[in-house]
């Protein structure tokens, strides 16, 4: 059997769609970490905030470029790179304009 090749506009859909649930969690966190862990003293409430941010920078690097990352240097596609990260940017703002569409409608 041969392997399954993903059209480029199906993978940013997914790469899409794990960086709006996986920033979603990270909101979730921040809106509810009084609740979850209690008041911080004020030197590791920064501390911890500052952690969580260059952390999160990196796993959405990771979601967003770690496959065109492979694309680009493993298989020398660079045009399928590019365009993948631009499929990607693409979904990720649609997805932003659906989730303010629907905000925009709740209230």
């Amino acid at each position: 059997m041969g392997r399954r090749k993903y059209s480029l506009e199906f993978i940013a859909f997914f790469q899409a769609l794990g960086l709006i649930l996986y920033c979603g969690l990270v909101a979730f966190l921040m809106a509810h970490g009084n609740q979850i862990f209690g008041m911080i003293p004020n030197y590791f409430g920064p501390l911890l905030f500052l952690a969580l941010f260059s952390s999160s920078a990196l796993i959405c690097g990771l979601i967003t470029l770690g496959y065109p990352f492979i694309l680009f240097w493993q298989k020398k596609e660079p045009t399928q790179a590019l365009w993948l990260v631009i499929y990607t940017t693409g979904w990720s703002l649609g997805f932003t304009l659906l989730i303010l569409f629907f905000l925009l409608i709740a209230q």
